[in-house]
């Protein structure tokens, strides 16, 4: 927790400094009928001692459960060298690296983070990264309204194999804006896009379409034949992607004939651990042609009069720097702690590194699956290839076997029945480089004893 060095005497020294009779007179504009009255639920202030112990017990309380969860965040192997950088003070406390001359560290690690995302998704450019992926899906349809000149339409056509929680952040901030969020339903043997329900757009103004890969349901879609029906229907197209499977499958600027437009996703699999949902970071690459359109930041590279190398903020097309009509986004973060960790991480294991965590993680899924089909009462829900996640169907409600699971210290997955309750009971399990033979006979065991414990009842 944060020592905080203030004294009573500080306190009402800095109170006369400023003339305030009081703590509490510092937010009398807000009305008293939006303060809280009180904090009846929290017991008295403890020691830092005391504090400690109760955290630590907590935390024992809550165990050690083996997850094989997904749906966007992914627990991967993150060596320690890492975050030992990371943590370093001279990355750690960094800020926004205005002044070139005082940030030439910060904005080479910048730079270096650009250069690799530029390789690992096959684009020309990247910014200095997003707030997590909801939100650089987001910022991708508006940037896909503002670079389409030839488009007069606000339209975005995203499939419901989109990861739903993208999809709401994508309505929440670009939908306030104007933009018309359409769907697109996938075809229920295999889990990908209908190729015939989008065949309805042929010929209309749309300005982009979204395209997730893999997709939400860990199934790969046909990407070349998407891009290129899109294109030549005038679309701009907006890739989402996991960044460890652009190791082993075409990167988004290769798909088709001309490539995706523009490229998101989640950087957390690169480096990043969970923790309680966040922080993450959402990254962005695009064609040169439409760098002006894409919102953050972009650090470049250059040389002095005696050819030393140097680094500095070449392109920020944000309200913070610009006029506000002007602005591409309202983005006032780089995430660049995460970003950090993330270049490191992909130093670390280079390409071979990444591909092998990419390849054992479609291995492991592959396993997971073929052992959890084997029980009654359990099927895959799709055919045709996957990546790392792979939807179940259960012969029950999916929520109470959950709950059973977590009993036995298994995270057993992601209860799909809210946002895709077509499927019926239906569960979203991932596996990824970190779970071993034991681990999934585990969990096949826990579902096993699960599923008879509910037919018994």
């Amino acid at each position: 927790m944060p020592f905080i060095p203030h004294t009573e005497d500080d306190i009402r020294s800095m109170l006369a400094t400023i003339g305030a009779p009081s703590i509490e007179a510092l937010f009398d504009e807000i009305p008293p009928a939006l303060r809280a009255k009180g904090l009846d639920g929290i017991p008295p202030g403890l020691s830092e001692m005391e504090i400690g112990r109760l955290m630590s017990e907590r935390a024992r309380r809550d165990g050690r459960p083996l997850s094989f969860l997904g749906a966007g965040a992914y627990e991967h192997h993150i060596p320690s060298a890492v975050w030992a950088i990371t943590t370093r003070g001279e990355f750690y406390s960094a800020y926004t690296p205005y002044q070139a001359e005082a940030s030439q560290g910060t904005l080479q690690v910048i730079h270096e983070y650009q250069t690799m995302m530029a390789s690992l998704t096959g684009m020309e450019v990247s910014n200095a990264s997003l707030y997590d992926g909801g939100s650089a899906v987001a910022e991708a349809a508006l940037m896909a309204v503002r670079a389409h000149r030839r488009s007069k339409s606000l339209r975005i056509v995203i499939p419901t194999t989109v990861n739903p929680d993208y999809r709401r952040v994508a309505l929440s901030t670009a939908g306030n804006q104007g933009l018309r969020f359409e769907s697109v339903p996938y075809v229920r043997d295999s889990g990908c896009i209908d190729h015939a329900a989008l065949g309805a757009y042929a010929g209309e103004d749309i300005a982009a379409l979204v395209i997730q890969q893999p997709n939400f349901f860990g199934q790969l879609e046909d990407v070349d034949a998407l891009t290129d029906w899109a294109h030549a229907q005038g679309m701009l197209v907006v890739a989402v992607v996991n960044p460890t499977s652009l190791a082993v499958l075409k990167p988004p600027g290769e798909w088709g004939t001309k490539g995706a437009d523009i490229c998101v996703g989640e950087g957390q699999p690169l480096g990043v651990p969970l923790s309680s949902g966040g922080p993450y970071f959402g990254f962005m690459a695009t064609r040169m042609e439409l760098v002006r359109s894409m919102p953050g930041r972009i650090v470049g590279r250059t040389v002095d009069l005696e050819g030393r190398a140097g680094y500095t903020l070449t392109l920020q097309a944000r309200e913070q720097h610009i006029r506000r009509g002007k602005a591409t986004s309202n983005i006032c973060t780089n995430q660049g702690l995460l970003m950090t960790a993330a270049t490191i991480y992909m130093t670390l294991l280079g390409p071979t590194g990444l591909a092998q965590v990419a390849e054992a993680s479609m291995a492991r899924t592959a396993q997971l699956v073929a052992a959890l089909t084997r029980l009654p009462g359990v099927q895959a829900a799709f055919t045709g290839p996957r990546f790392h996640e792979a939807v179940l169907r259960l012969d029950r409600p999916a929520g109470g076997v959950l709950r059973a699971l977590e009993v036995q210290g298994v995270l057993g997955g992601v209860d799909l029945s809210a946002d895709f309750p077509e499927l019926g009971p239906a569960l979203l399990v991932c596996a990824t480089e970190t779970k071993t033979d034991a681990d999934i006979e585990r969990y096949a065991g826990a579902l096993g004893q699960a599923l008879q414990a509910s037919r018994a009842a």
